[in-house]
């Protein structure tokens, strides 16, 4: 591992020293967010899952019902039946801090909350049941769309966080902490090697001025 260009004086060491320990404690803390953060997007993803399948199975019962709807009514009359909407729909975004991650918070607004005779857009006299059906089960697998996405952007925005964590782990762990352990190390061996130098050097000033005298 190759050290830092650093001069060898007992300043740079104290400071490396310094450093060092900052490192340390930083991979530490980044460590357990790392682990934490998986934890928490393992979580994340199984209930991705299951929201999913729930949804993908009352959509496909619910285009089954608008399938039904359409082999008893005529196109025109069912488009006509749908065309315009009773009820208006709005998004409220908030967020929600999860170790570092700024996950989105979706709320449905619905402006007209009336019971069933106001979901409809159409007269009952002039369409099927099915129709009915098909209306109501989009509307209730709504809400649990909103939360799908909800989930979903939530796992991308952790995977991303999770992945520049490990990149900061492992540049702490593999390059910067060995780099400056090496370089401890380079100094501190030049630092005795200096001492045992003038060591040395003073035993000889003091053997030759004892010789003189």
């Amino acid at each position: 591992m190759a050290r830092l260009n650093v001069n060898p004086t007992r300043m740079e060491l104290t400071g490396l020293k310094k450093r060092l320990k900052t490192a340390q404690r930083g991979h530490k803390l980044l460590k357990d967010k790392q682990d934490e953060l998986m934890k928490k997007f393992i979580d994340m993803v199984r209930k991705n899952k299951e929201l999913r399948e729930i949804v993908e199975a009352e959509l496909t019962q619910a285009f089954k019902n608008f399938l039904i709807a359409r082999a008893v009514m005529s196109s025109e009359v069912l488009e006509e039946a749908i065309m315009y909407p009773t009820q208006k729909v709005s998004l409220e975004l908030s967020t929600k801090n999860i170790m570092s991650v700024n996950s989105p918070i979706l709320k449905l607004i619905k402006e007209d909350n009336r019971e069933n005779a106001g979901v409809y857009p159409y007269g009952l006299a002039t369409t099927s049941g099915e129709l009915d059906g098909a209306i109501i089960s989009l509307q209730e697998v709504m809400d649990k769309m909103i939360e799908l996405a909800q989930v979903e952007k939530t796992c991308q925005l952790m995977a991303r966080e999770i992945e520049k964590t490990r990149r900061r782990v492992n540049a702490l762990e593999y390059v910067m902490i060995p780099q400056l352990i090496e370089t401890v190390k380079y100094i501190t061996m030049k630092l005795d090697e200096n001492e045992r130098g003038n060591r040395v050097r003073l035993m000889k000033v003091k053997e030759i001025v004892g010789d003189r005298t």
